[in-house]
């Protein structure tokens, strides 16, 4: 409540404080400065822009009068030959999904990237600010500030605050607009009934009532708590926007290495941490997807896009084997057949280049063939390069895009077709689990780790402490003002005269420690793992771990100097590797930047792992409210670091403010998920180096005001069990949710 209860400031006044003038002001920009001017170009993207700077920039700047400022003018060109065929028009859905759309972009962002300085930068951000697609601009902007090595230390808005229509329920916005139109006129008798507050700050307070499920379609709608959470679609989103499937090698930076890997496992443990989430509520395993099966389970979004365009529904039982499908899938089935054949052979053959697929190493080349191109590796011509590249997208296409089309080139996107919203849809995660049994198909073709390889002389876990671990659901307020239309006057003003938050429905977990004692014979460099993985399945039966490994989720690892004798390590749940805790909302942080000298600071505790982190609160599942059983695993390893990699990449004292570094197991030359990624030899496996622990994840139940209200008044004269006298005999009809057991079940 902090957040609300604070002086909610215009940007106007701090706008203008920056106004940018001349190429000499930009070219003397310092990181604080370069920061509110990324942060104006990101504000209000849907509508006409709002501050004069940027407009005077755009106007004035004359890209093809100005070639030279560009490193390689041969992307210059593409560009200005693209723009006289013409653009995505301003106002259309965006989406990679669309091969123009994606070519289009990428022109974009090389603008961006190959810009010679920060000045010409900022010229072509502010011109395409003006006259190009806001869904792409926002894109192509993003992805150049993460990669560009002038932008390093800038922190983005969060994508749920610029483009709020992917993470709130269309009817959480419509009542958004029905104030603005009312000019904040609220019927108070009504606020109870809709969940709508004001604040005495004037912040208008809108809940995203889960307990509506009018939209509910299968018992999958269980898990929206954790396939809707705003925080884990945004580190799906930030994860591409690091480790774009589409960017060339020549153009990645040295923080990118073991790129196709690190995209292989984070897939992996999606899954594992979804299927966690499975278990928490009752399911089994991820049904896998079949090509010529129906999907059984559907989905329905209840969002809409800002030009009014509804993400649209698949309800259960959907078969996209259609003839309009039937080409693209044809497309995705040989290509799965040639990676699949591939890895049994142990290598692939294109255009005569033979490509290996037996060593450990060999997972990059995996990795290109599953969620990349292969046009960097081999000279192939355009008809065979079609058939080497962006699986993904082609499975996507079947099930989400080809869903509805609009004609050629504007469409009407499912939820599949953004990486912002792709985590909500059920069948995400089983198209994922088929392209992940490529990647588990390669592995079972390695050989399993000798006692050796797992070994470490001389090192022993004694024991390990674990605190009780428990889950709660809580509240959060989400920044969705810029959803609403912005009128004449406040465009003047560059604000909203209305602020609007949602009230938000999260999984979350108290604080906890793992404390472990490691007895060592020397003193020695180390690589500590910390695993979570469940120990019984849906049913309640003991799980064989060489089925079970995948299911592990990774929850910490770091480096450790180990000392002779006794080392006692305390790992706090917050303080666990690349997490990244509630991020600051923009307005919040416009003002903090604006108040403070000494930016690096705010970046190294504030805004630790903004872009990179994983969510603290989804480290664990939901659990049950009498315990669910679960497994910790801790192996100390021996480092191995990585062939030239300045381990200076660690000090969060570094100059340049490059401080989300994402995994520190990349440093370790050991394969990431070692040891359960390979099938695993139960006679060799268990070392003193390593321990298993049983812990239980408990849910506790609170009282949830949202289902309170909901109760009260929309549930109150439809109960009719409460007002019958229901005798031995009399036969009532049970609730689609009430348990075996005649236990009700609440979900939040």
């Amino acid at each position: 409540m902090k957040t609300i209860l604070c002086v909610v400031l215009g940007l106007a006044a701090m706008a203008a404080a920056h106004v940018v003038t001349d190429d000499h002001t930009i070219v003397n920009m310092d990181v604080k400065e370069r920061q509110m001017f990324i942060l104006k170009l990101l504000n209000h993207v849907m509508e006409p822009v709002v501050y004069k700077d940027i407009e005077d920039i755009g106007k004035n700047f004359k890209i093809e009068e100005n070639v030279e400022l560009y490193t390689k003018q041969d992307v210059v060109k593409v560009f200005l030959n693209n723009l006289k065929f013409g653009f995505l028009p301003r106002g259309e859905v965006f989406t990679l999904n669309v091969e123009r759309q994606l070519k289009e972009v990428v022109t974009m962002f090389h603008m961006l990237y190959y810009a010679k300085d920060f000045t010409t930068f900022i010229k072509t951000a502010c011109w395409m600010r003006m006259y190009l697609n806001e869904g792409m601009f926002v894109y192509a902007l993003t992805v150049a500030v993460r990669h560009r090595e002038d932008c390093k230390g800038i922190i983005l808005p969060p994508p749920y605050e610029i483009y709020p229509y992917y993470f709130v329920r269309a009817d959480v916005i419509q009542k958004a607009y029905m104030l603005k139109m009312k000019k904040g006129l609220i019927d108070h008798k009504l606020c109870d009934f809709y969940g709508i507050k004001k604040t005495d700050k004037d912040v208008y307070i809108i809940d995203e009532n889960v307990f509506d499920r009018r939209h509910f379609l299968n018992d999958e709608d269980r898990l929206r708590y954790f396939t809707e959470d705003i925080d884990l679609n945004t580190y799906y989103y930030y994860f591409h926007v690091d480790y774009p499937f589409w960017m060339k090698e020549d153009m990645t930076n040295k923080f990118m290495f073991r790129r196709w890997e690190l995209t292989l496992y984070v897939y992996q443990q999606i899954l594992a941490r979804y299927y966690m989430e499975r278990l928490s509520n009752g399911l089994g395993d991820i049904t896998t997807f079949s090509w010529n099966k129906p999907i059984r389970k559907g989905y329905w979004p209840w969002m809409m896009l800002h030009n009014g365009v509804e993400l649209p529904a698949r309800f259960n039982n959907y078969m996209f084997n259609e003839d309009k499908n039937i080409a693209v899938m044809k497309v995705v089935q040989d290509y799965e057949r040639i990676i699949n054949e591939a890895i049994v052979k142990g290598f692939i053959e294109i255009n005569g280049l033979r490509l290996e697929l037996t060593k450990t190493e060999d997972v990059e080349m995996l990795g290109k063939l599953i969620y990349g191109t292969v046009d960097k590796l081999v000279d192939v011509n355009k008809t065979k390069l079609e058939a080497y590249r962006y699986m993904l997208i082609l499975m996507k296409a079947v099930v989400g895009l080809n869903y509805f089309t609009n004609d050629k080139y504007f469409v009407m996107p499912s939820v599949l077709d953004s990486y912002q919203t792709a985590l909500r849809d059920p069948v995400f995660y089983q198209l994922q689990k088929r392209l992940c049994y490529l990647f588990m198909l390669y592995k079972m073709r390695l050989p399993s780790y000798t006692h050796e390889d797992l070994f470490f002389s001389g090192v022993k876990i004694d024991n390990i402490v674990v605190d009780k671990l428990v889950t709660y659901f809580d509240d959060y307020f989400m920044d969705m003002t810029n959803a609403v239309t912005l009128n004449q006057e406040e465009l003047h003003k560059t604000r909203s005269d209305m602020i609007f938050y949602v009230r938000k429905r999260r999984l979350n977990h108290q604080p906890f420690k793992v404390v472990f004692d490691i007895q060592s014979d020397k003193a020695v460099d180390s690589v500590v793992r910390i695993f979570l993985g469940p120990k019984v399945d849906h049913l309640g039966r003991l799980m064989d771990l060489n089925k079970n490994r995948v299911n592990f989720v990774e929850l910490d690892s770091f480096l450790y100097k180990l000392n002779t004798g006794k080392n006692t390590i305390t790992r706090n749940s917050y303080d666990m590797h690349n997490l990244v805790r509630d991020r600051i909302m923009t307005r919040d942080l416009w003002k903090k930047i604006d108040t403070i000298t000494d930016v690096k600071d705010l970046l190294i505790k504030d805004l630790r792992n903004y872009h990179t982190g994983f969510p603290t609160r989804l480290l664990l599942p939901k659990g049950h409210v009498g315990g669910m059983k679960m497994m910790l695993y801790i192996i100390v390893t021996p480092l191995k670091m990585v062939d030239g990699v300045d381990i200076g990449i660690l000090d969060t004292n570094r100059k340049d403010l490059f401080v989300d570094f994402r995994s520190t197991v990349l440093l370790d030359k050991m394969p990431l998920g070692f040891p359960f990624d390979r099938h695993i030899d139960l006679t060799k496996f268990f070392t003193p180096n390593m321990k298993f622990v049983d812990v239980f994840i408990y849910h506790k139940k609170q009282v949830c005001d949202m289902k309170t209200h909901w109760d009260r008044y929309v549930l109150k004269n439809y109960d009719l069990v409460d007002r019958t006298t229901v005798l031995d005999n009399y036969n009532v009809d049970v609730d689609f949710e009430t348990t075996a057991g005649g236990k009700i079940k609440d979900f939040y």
